[in-house]
């Protein structure tokens, strides 16, 4: 059955003047002590009403992109917004948080973690305080305190003083299964899922418009990263094509929004891939070195930063399935 429209509420303050959303924006404190600018909102796209999404750009974090290379999103209720994904780094979330401004003044009461990548989680700082909840699936937590050394080391090293104020902040409101949250005549339904990209991963379905936040559940464009279970994963998209109620997919990587499920189909056939030509390396008898160097490479020219990742997802595929 396909979700019925919805609309804001007529006495909502739907769209702010501009005048407006930068005196909110200052009175947050975003700007410092200047006057705010139209770039620094982000840029996003309304992929269905009262639901917008900045596209990630297919790159490595830099000082120009401020981490930003992963999707992120927001959605407007009747009486609050949630944030889906905050950025990679706290300059990155307040850009974000302008961005919300710009449309609307009601209070963001959840920001929700995907997952605990940094490109995904490190904007959290941003949101912070006393009216805004965070939350992730239950292992997130863990995950985030496991490699947050790794993830601000690596960040400062990407981005120089524009990582200055980004940090760890872990949800407080945790999914192990299932949550709704209500953001006043708008549901969203929270889900976690088995190890899959990674061993803490959380999709978001706003039942009123069918659009589905799958953070990196999915990837299109740019190649899939394993960080989870490869089999896993697999099994997890066979799971994503039963969900019902999905008319869109918001991906954590690729265009703001893509068909759905037609989204899935390249990934699980980079993925099968993977898992069937590391399977018949380990049959064979192939080293480790011998498996990177030949596994997957008929997949080169269908993926953007392929030789970023490639190697390291069969490394990780062939540790899992050593042993199987």
């Amino acid at each position: 059955m396909a979700a019925s429209p919805w609309r804001p509420d007529p006495d909502e303050p739907w769209r702010l003047s501009r005048r407006h959303a930068l005196g909110s924006a200052m009175a947050l404190g975003l700007l410092g002590s200047r006057p705010a600018a139209a770039d620094d909102a982000l840029p996003v796209t309304e992929v269905a009403p009262g639901i917008f999404v900045f596209h990630g750009a297919h790159e490595e974090a830099t000082p120009a992109n401020l981490g930003g290379i992963a999707n992120l999103g927001f959605i407007i209720g009747g009486e609050a917004v949630a944030v889906v994904d905050t950025g990679g780094s706290a300059a990155e979330g307040r850009r974000l948080l302008a961005a919300v401004r710009q449309r609307t003044a009601l209070p963001v009461r959840w920001a929700i973690d995907t997952h605990f990548h940094p490109d995904h989680a490190l904007g959290n700082a941003a949101f912070a305080g006393p009216d805004t909840t965070i939350v992730g699936h239950a292992n997130l937590p863990r995950g985030l305190a496991a490699r947050a050394d790794t993830y601000l080391t690596g960040l400062r090293r990407a981005l120089g003083d524009a990582a200055a104020g980004t940090g760890i902040v872990p949800p407080t409101l945790l999914v192990r299964d299932r949550l709704s949250l209500d953001l006043g005549g708008r549901t969203l339904e929270l889900k976690a899922w088995p190890p899959a990209h990674t061993d803490a991963d959380l999709t978001v379905l706003d039942t009123a418009t069918g659009t589905f936040f799958a953070g990196d559940l999915v990837f299109l464009e740019r190649v899939p990263a394993i960080d989870g279970s490869l089999r896993g994963w697999v099994d997890v998209i066979a799971g994503l094509r039963r969900e019902s109620g999905i008319a869109r997919v918001v991906p954590g990587h690729g265009p703001a929004s893509a068909r759905w499920p037609d989204a899935l189909d390249d990934e699980e056939r980079y993925l099968r891939l993977i898992l069937a030509e590391t399977r018949a390396a380990l049959a064979a008898g192939r080293s480790l070195d011998q498996a990177v160097a030949s596994v997957g490479r008929s997949e080169h020219d269908r993926w953007l930063l392929f030789d970023d990742y490639n190697d390291r997802n069969v490394a990780t595929a062939y540790t899992e399935l050593e042993w199987e």
